[in-house]
């Protein structure tokens, strides 16, 4: 199975912010090129971190409130340290979490999530940075059409992967929902076609409906 990398699905010519960009201009640079946030690299383009609208809005927040409307808890020191910043440097949140791009689109989803970001910097063997993969390109692999998915779950996962006749099971895809059919020689092998099938990019559901003619997972002990 080709499961896409993240070197396919990242955004190259990737806007970036230098360590010394001062804040006025990083607001430019945010709304010149419509993005939300930038990577900040050193002078070698190594990124130390993101820069975002939620990091700017820290240094908005922290200013005075002359209405007093509005009670804020004391900020933490790092709170406060942003607030204070005036460089990017000093604005972002660092360090940045980076991928490779050989990458696959989960490898990069579970760091996603582990870090709770939305936005992973795409760096080299040398961290040298090369592109940026958001939430939204990872899930471009659920745009792939359906018959492109039942042709690889046909193809790579039943023909080449397990070995089974094409008749062996049936394969319908609709809307990246993957029903499974037909009938196999062995009851182990059922799961091990689904969790196979849930494996293949684009895939959001998978329902089976395989009979087998052995229940090979029974223990004969027992069952005496």
């Amino acid at each position: 199975m080709h499961h896409r990398t993240v070197g396919e699905l990242m955004t190259r010519g990737v806007v970036r912010a230098p360590r010394d960009m001062p804040f006025k201009e990083i607001v430019a640079l945010l709304a010149e090129n419509d993005v939300t946030a930038v990577p900040v690299v050193d002078a070698s383009d190594r990124p130390m971190g993101v820069v975002s609208e939620a990091d700017l809005l820290r240094k908005v927040s922290g200013q005075a409130d002359p209405s007093g409307r509005v009670l804020l808890p004391h900020p933490e020191a790092w709170e406060r340290a942003k607030t204070e910043g005036a460089r990017a440097e000093e604005l972002m949140s660092a360090p940045a979490v980076c991928v490779r791009p050989e990458w696959t689109v989960a490898e990069a989803a579970r760091l996603m999530a582990v870090h709770d970001i939305k936005r992973l910097p795409v760096v080299d063997e040398s961290d040298r940075l090369l592109g940026i993969v958001s939430r939204g390109d990872l899930l471009r692999i659920f745009l792939r059409h359906d018959d492109a998915i039942r042709d690889e779950i046909s193809a790579d996962v039943l023909y080449r992967t397990l070995r089974l006749a094409p008749s062996a099971v049936t394969v319908e895809v609709r809307e990246g929902e993957v029903t499974l059919g037909g009938s196999v020689e062995a009851r182990s092998l059922v799961p091990v076609i689904v969790r196979l099938c849930r494996g293949v990019d684009g895939v959001v559901s998978v329902t089976e409906r395989i009979s087998f003619r052995i229940d090979d997972t029974q223990d004969p002990s027992a069952a005496a």
